[in-house]
C-alpha cells in the first residue's frame, strides 16, 4: 500500500521539472516567432495581388529572351526588385533553385520603334520583329522582368530610393520595404533587355513578322 510519503512528489523533482517546462515554452515561442515573417510575407503577397497592387505573377519557363528597340518612350515609369519563380523541378532551373532575381520595369503607356525579340531554341532563334515601318509598337500597363537592361536613358521628375509599395506612376506596386524608383516619363535609346517575363494590358505590333533565324536580336 502506498503511503502519503510515497504519493507526495519530492521538492527536488518538482524544482527540476519547472525549468524544463519553462525552457520548452520558451523554445515554442521562439519557433512561432521565427515562422511569423515567412507567413506574414506570404499573406501580404496574396493580399496585394488580390487587390491589384502587384501584377499577377506566373511561373516563368526560365528561358530568357532578348528584346531590343531603337527607342522607347513611356509615360508613368516604375522600377523595383522582385523574384520570378519556375515550376517545381524545372529543367531550366540550373543552380538557381528555380528562382531568378529580376528588376521589374513598369510603364503605363509605352511606344517602341523597331522592336526585336528573340529566344534561343536549341541552336536556332525564334525571332519577332515589329514597329519598323513607320508605326511604332504600343503597349499599355507594360511590365518587363529583366536581369539586364542597357541603353541611353532620360527621365523627368524621377524619384530614386522610394518604397516600391507606395508607387503610383504606373499603377503597379512592389512589396513594402523594397527599394525602387519612379518617374513621370522615360525615354531610352538603343534599348536592350535580357528578360524572363513580359506582361501588358494591350500590345499592338504593326508590321509583325515571326520567323526562325540563326541569329538573335
Amino acid at each position: 500500500m502506498a503511503t502519503s510519503e510515497d504519493a507526495a512528489p519530492s521538492t527536488e523533482s518538482t524544482t527540476a521539472a519547472a525549468p524544463a517546462q519553462r525552457r520548452g515554452r520558451v523554445r515554442l515561442k521562439r519557433t512561432a516567432l521565427m515562422a511569423v515573417p515567412a507567413v506574414a510575407a506570404g499573406a501580404v503577397l496574396m493580399t496585394l495581388t488580390a487587390q491589384g497592387v502587384l501584377a499577377a505573377q506566373f511561373e516563368i519557363s526560365g528561358m530568357a529572351f532578348t528584346v531590343t528597340a531603337d527607342s522607347l518612350d513611356g509615360k508613368g515609369f516604375e522600377q523595383f526588385g522582385s523574384l520570378d519563380r519556375m515550376i517545381e523541378n524545372s529543367p531550366n532551373a540550373g543552380d538557381t533553385g528555380g528562382q531568378v532575381l529580376v528588376a521589374v520595369s513598369a510603364i503605363k503607356e509605352a511606344s517602341l520603334t523597331k522592336l526585336c525579340q528573340s529566344v534561343e531554341l536549341g541552336g536556332i532563334n525564334l525571332l519577332i520583329k515589329a514597329g519598323d515601318a513607320g508605326t511604332p509598337v504600343t503597349a499599355t500597363d507594360l511590365t518587363t522582368d529583366s536581369d539586364l537592361l542597357t541603353g541611353d536613358a532620360e527621365f523627368t521628375n524621377i524619384e530614386i530610393g522610394g518604397d516600391a509599395s507606395t508607387f503610383t506612376k504606373a499603377g503597379v506596386r512592389g512589396l513594402p520595404g523594397v527599394f525602387g524608383q519612379q518617374a513621370d516619363t522615360v525615354k531610352i535609346k538603343n534599348l536592350r533587355q535580357h528578360n524572363y517575363a513580359t506582361t501588358a494590358g494591350a500590345f499592338k505590333l504593326p508590321n509583325l513578322r515571326l520567323s526562325f533565324s540563326s541569329e538573335g536580336c
